[in-house]
């Protein structure tokens, strides 16, 4: 068992000093040392970022997070180029991960999978104080989110597909990142992923404090929407963009589905996604494919729960007191994974 640890960034204000903030605090991190490290190994290493291109769509969708990445650039003494490497959004080196999620009417139940070596252990709650709806979920590339909610209680997650066929476009972290803190709603979130460029192929799982819940298959060169409370790694509309061996997505999305009535509460659900007896929780982390955290997001109560590791208790955080001042005591999230690597943040 490797024991884990994830770290709680909570801050309010601006976007630059909230960029500023995290770089200070990345300054006596190993994460960006490793991130490098696993950089130096990519086939994409030499990748040119058009900075001035980058820049220009990030602004236009979310002037804010610009802001925050010049406060990170400026925390860690980058220039622009380096920065949106790094934080941009528009390039990260993603393997063929897992991943699975169930929803229902007042809940989003979501499993992370992947190989802990790309692992922030960052749990991040910022509330803007120049524009943007606060959120809270962890995070990818810093300023992007694996999944999260937001103030409204749009709930969001996604689960990755396929990097064949990918074009110029933001990946899944920064995406997700740009629909929480500017979407109230699910028909909010769908337009700006009809908008947005896509790198590559993901599902985005979305849903709102009215309950309503919805399935976006999103690729480089088309979006489209479909109904349904459970998505793993397999699109059920864009066929085509499609891995050919899909076994274990198929696996997973059949053992929730033969489980999914006898679902009461959201904790069941939690249950159903967390503990490795219903054979959905993975130990493959070797494999990129290996159940890193199991997140819950109940919209209308502004809950978010978060476990690390397979039958856990989740911990329970309420996101509304928070917003109306009351930090969270946590500082630390502990978790113990069956798996060989641990976070790149200790």
């Amino acid at each position: 068992m490797k024991k884990v640890v994830s770290d709680v960034v909570q801050f309010r204000g601006s976007h630059y000093d909230f960029g500023l903030y995290q770089g200070e605090l990345l300054i006596d991190s190993p994460i960006l040392d490793a991130r490098k490290e696993l950089w130096s190994r990519s086939a994409h290493r030499h990748l040119i970022v058009d900075v001035e291109k980058v820049k220009s769509i990030i602004q236009h969708f979310s002037p804010g997070i610009w802001e925050e990445i010049t406060g990170l650039a400026d925390a860690l003494k980058m220039d622009e180029e380096t920065a949106l490497r790094n934080f941009g959004g528009y390039y990260f080196e993603y393997g063929q991960s897992g991943c699975s999620i169930l929803m229902g009417n007042s809940f989003m139940i979501r499993n992370y999978d992947s190989d802990p070596i790309t692992y922030e252990g960052r749990y991040v709650v910022y509330a803007p104080s120049d524009g943007g709806y606060a959120t809270i979920g962890p995070s990818m590339q810093i300023t992007g989110r694996t999944d999260g909610m937001n103030e409204k209680g749009l709930a969001m997650g996604y689960n990755f597909i396929n990097r064949l066929r990918s074009n110029d476009g933001f990946v899944c972290n920064m995406i997700g990142r740009l629909v929480l803190e500017n979407c109230a709603t699910v028909d909010e979130a769908v337009s700006m992923l009809k908008e947005l460029p896509h790198r590559i192929s993901f599902s985005y799982c979305l849903v709102d404090a009215t309950g309503k819940q919805l399935v976006v298959e999103a690729s480089a060169s088309e979006v489209v929407t479909r109904s349904g409370t459970i998505c793993t790694n397999h699109f059920q509309s864009l066929t085509k963009e499609n891995r050919n061996r899909m076994d274990d997505s198929l696996n997973r999305y059949e053992a929730i589905d033969r489980k999914q009535s006898s679902i009461q509460t959201p904790y069941d659900a939690f249950q159903l996604l967390n503990d490795p007896e219903h054979e959905v929780f993975s130990h493959k982390y070797g494999a990129w494919a290996g159940t890193i955290h199991t997140a819950a997001y109940l919209p209308s109560k502004q809950q978010a729960w978060i476990a690390f590791g397979g039958k856990r208790l989740p911990l329970i955080l309420d996101f509304d007191k928070w917003r109306n001042g009351q930090d969270f005591p946590v500082k630390l999230i502990k978790g113990e994974l069956e798996a060989t690597n641990g976070f790149i943040n200790r």
